[in-house]
């Protein structure tokens, strides 16, 4: 059973969103990459996920903190008889492990070993178990879910789940009887309520509104080519299309994401999207879908 779907980071949308309006730098560019590229791993992943058969509680994306540090899973399983915390690389081409350091064949890029995090996040996971006065076994694994990703002379010893295991792992979880009770249901909520919404160690670039650029940007392809269509916005690239009100209210979310500290104003949203329509529509796109509040004649929504 799902209980916590995985959804794009509020990092991931900001990024996108800075790219789009800005030049980023190089090694900005990179790490939007590798955010994408993360993302797409992971989903992949849960399409497999979906052919689990026995009781299983499945949580995604938690962001943890036990005795002041913050960790990360990419997915939680809870079984009958084991917790398995699973790390999901998207990695691909040719790699070989170098004492604590994985690196491309190809590129020589480095990573640390990613058993390390690993470890360190089963270790506090462990912890936070016996805060709560809980006792279950915990498993651990990094998942290299792209077919295309080899590692060459493999580590026996390493909680590696290469390309080919994938299936056997999955094959393996559905031949092994689980049956979930009150317990592991309260352990599940447990951990639901303490996962945190704000990842306090995101480092985005720095950017001002001034200098971005205003537009409304395809929902899709994420390019300023949009013309207007009867009562729609049509991309011209990619075909995408939305009402002027779905295209208002996600230029809107996009605004408060990049700027919490701003009020939400008619002239403002009017400003960053700028439609070739009148403000009137903008006025009644926040009318019904925001709270209207004023100060000294002055009309924001909440």
């Amino acid at each position: 059973m799902l209980l916590k779907a995985r959804t794009e980071s509020e990092e991931l949308f900001i990024m996108r969103s800075l790219n789009a309006r800005m030049d980023l730098p190089y090694n900005e560019k990179v790490h939007l990459y590798n955010l994408e590229k993360g993302y797409e791993g992971e989903v992949k992943f849960d399409l497999l996920a979906e052919s689990l058969l026995e009781e299983r509680y499945i949580m995604n994306d938690l962001l943890l903190q036990v005795n002041n540090s913050y960790f990360q899973i990419d997915t939680l399983i809870i079984s009958q008889g084991l917790i398995q915390l699973l790390d999901i690389k998207n990695f691909e081409g040719d790699w070989y492990l170098k004492d604590e350091i994985l690196m491309a064949v190809k590129t020589e890029r480095e990573y640390k070993n990613p058993v390390l995090q690993l470890k360190r996040c089963a270790t506090l996971f462990r912890q936070l178990l016996q805060n709560l006065k809980l006792d279950y076994l915990v498993d651990s694994s990094v998942i290299f879910i792209n077919p295309e990703f080899t590692l060459y002379k493999a580590p026996m010893d390493q909680p590696f789940l290469l390309p080919t295991q994938i299936n056997h792992f999955f094959q393996d979880l559905n031949s092994t009887p689980s049956k979930l009770n009150d317990g592991h249901k309260t352990l599940a909520q447990q951990i639901l309520s303490l996962h945190q919404t704000k990842n306090p160690f995101v480092q985005l670039p720095e950017f001002d509104y001034d200098h971005l650029n205003k537009g409304t940007l395809c929902k899709t392809c994420l390019t300023f080519s949009l013309s207007i269509e009867s009562n729609r916005l049509v991309c011209v690239k990619c075909g995408g299309h939305e009402t002027f009100e779905q295209a208002i209210l996600r230029n809107v979310a996009e605004y408060k994401l990049l700027f919490p500290e701003r009020r939400i104003t008619t002239p403002r949203i009017y400003e960053w999207c700028n439609m070739n329509m009148s403000k009137r529509t903008f006025t009644r796109v926040l009318k019904k879908n925001y709270t209207a509040c004023s100060v000294h004649r002055h009309t924001y929504y909440i």
